[in-house]
């Protein structure tokens, strides 16, 4: 039978056979889950939905909270839930794991969680400063670097030279 193999979820794909391996559901994603992290979840998504109108859907392997642009996702680990949160500051805590700079304005906190007690302040404090990130007035843009200026020629000692430079002999037209 012709086909081919995918090459993200290594699936057989039969010829002419609809395949998208990038769609799931938040469903397919926390049935694997121990109950502890299904409450878990579920509490995430309800402090979540409670900040506002958004949209929640999942993509690949991550359950993605969004606005105009995604503010926090969540990626189901076989014993714990991996939360991604954005702001725009770096937090130190002993809640956040890592902090990773995700753009110029924006600072990725990885936060595990493990037990539905554990989603309250200050994680919920930070999905709120999250969500209210993209509120504030953007950063204004550094202006583009200029096009390189045409170079002048200056006078440049010989000491502080490193590049012995090309004269020429006076009255033979050769260099030196």
């Amino acid at each position: 039978m012709p086909g081919h193999e995918c090459f993200h979820c290594k699936q057989w794909v039969a010829e002419g056979e609809a395949h998208d391996c990038w769609t799931t559901t938040e469903a397919a994603l926390t049935r694997h889950l121990a109950e502890d992290l299904r409450d878990a979840y579920e509490r995430l998504r309800e402090s979540a939905s409670e900040l506002g109108e958004q949209r929640i859907y999942a993509s690949h392997h991550s359950i993605m909270f969004s606005r105009k642009a995604c503010y926090a996702f969540v990626r189901p680990k076989r014993s714990f839930l991996e939360l991604v949160i954005f702001l725009g500051r770096t937090v130190r805590h002993p809640a956040v794991r890592r902090a990773v700079a995700s753009s110029r304005t924006k600072v990725a906190h990885i936060v595990p969680i493990r037990h539905r007690d554990t989603v309250e302040p200050p994680i919920t404090d930070w999905l709120r400063e999250a969500y209210a990130l993209e509120d504030q007035p953007k950063a204004k843009k550094r202006p583009a670097k200029k096009a390189a200026r045409k170079r002048t020629t200056k006078a440049v000692p010989a000491a502080t030279s490193t590049r012995r430079r090309a004269t020429r002999q006076p009255g033979t037209g050769r260099r030196r």
